[in-house]
């Protein structure tokens, strides 16, 4: 029984120091996933970079019409 005592705790160990190790792993995570949408929306502004340009024009075009409406 002792044998089974001996093993149950070792195990035990094993799982805590497992649980542990993953929890590290993840807290970085964030970080990483934070950086790649960032890298990926410059990309996208780069990409289409005319066409943003041309649409928030227009927007603030219609905008100060609006206004000057009021």
């Amino acid at each position: 029984m002792k044998t089974w005592k001996k093993l149950r705790n070792w195990m035990d160990g094993k799982l805590i120091d497992w649980k542990n190790f993953v929890e590290e792993e993840n807290a970085g995570m964030g970080t990483v996933e934070v950086i790649l949408i960032i890298v990926v929306l410059v990309g996208i502004v780069i990409i289409f970079k005319s066409q943003i340009t041309e649409l928030v024009e227009s927007i603030f075009s219609k905008i100060t019409k609006q206004v000057n409406k009021v």
